[in-house]
């Protein structure tokens, strides 16, 4: 009899998660047809709003080295060819759809975290549910940073880099229209993830698999780590590895800030 309830039970629990993932599809799926639907202005005020020569961080870009009396290229910024080549017959139809679907997963991520926590919840106790009072607030918080350092930051260093970088004279560049959205959308995606370090450092550190000692000790690894990540979704140039680097290591140190106060927190509790 207690087998039947404890499976009961189990069966229970994958009815109810099956429920959460059919909310949070169901609201991504809105988002995304919303994006389709004016998926020309998303993607000319938006997605492809970086190959525009007056997009406004190349504009704050020059007026920054401006004061220091630097004449940098963010002052005569220029796209060889602003035109993206569409060479498949579905590539535009699949590209809106699939570009549709992740940015209707950026805008619904604080109800995806919601829709997490209510299923986590009920296996917490009133201590536990209390402690972490704000995850969905500060998470969501993070993860929209890291949207808007990623689209006004990395995204316009980047793609002012490799649009302008040319191995030789005999080679045109001509992009096509996969290639550049996948550099946006992977750089949204990936950037707001990085920026979600605190939250991971908290967690991590609640099931004791981090301590503040530990981030501390190994600080100087973590920058080199910081390091390599930050080559791999930039440009091949020291400014935009830096420009990357530095938050991320603020996000660090914010860490160790959040494992020292939950070490606190679980003292205190004992």
């Amino acid at each position: 009899m207690a087998t039947q309830q404890k499976e009961m039970s189990f069966l229970g629990h994958l009815e109810e998660l099956r429920w959460h993932l059919v909310r949070s599809a169901a609201v991504v799926i809105i988002l995304a047809v919303g994006f389709f639907v004016y998926s020309e202005e998303v993607y000319d005020y938006f997605l492809l709003a970086h190959i525009q020569p007056d997009f406004i961080t190349y504009q704050v870009f020059c007026d920054f080295f401006n004061l220091f009396g630097v004449d940098s290229d963010f002052c005569h910024v220029t796209f060889s060819d602003k035109k993206l080549q569409s060479i498949e017959v579905t590539s535009q139809l699949m590209n809106s759809l699939w570009s549709s679907i992740i940015l209707g997963i950026i805008v619904a991520f604080p109800y995806l975290l919601w829709e997490i926590w209510r299923f986590v919840a009920p296996g917490l106790t009133n201590q536990e549910i209390k402690q972490s009072r704000g995850f969905i607030f500060i998470a969501s918080i993070l993860f929209f940073i890291g949207v808007w350092f990623s689209f006004y930051v990395i995204a316009p260093i980047s793609i002012h880099f490799l649009y302008n970088f040319q191995i030789s004279d005999n080679i045109v560049n001509s992009f096509t229209l996969q290639s550049h959205i996948s550099l946006v959308t992977n750089l949204l995606i990936g950037v707001s993830i990085i920026f979600e370090l605190p939250v991971v450092i908290y967690f991590l550190t609640k099931i004791g698999l981090l301590t503040p000692e530990f981030l501390r000790k190994y600080r100087k690894h973590s920058l080199v780590v910081v390091l390599i990540v930050a080559a791999i979704i930039t440009p091949p140039d020291i400014a935009s590895q830096v420009i990357v680097t530095i938050p991320i290591m603020i996000l660090y140190e914010i860490g160790i800030l959040v494992s020292q106060r939950v070490l606190k927190n679980k003292e205190k509790n004992a």
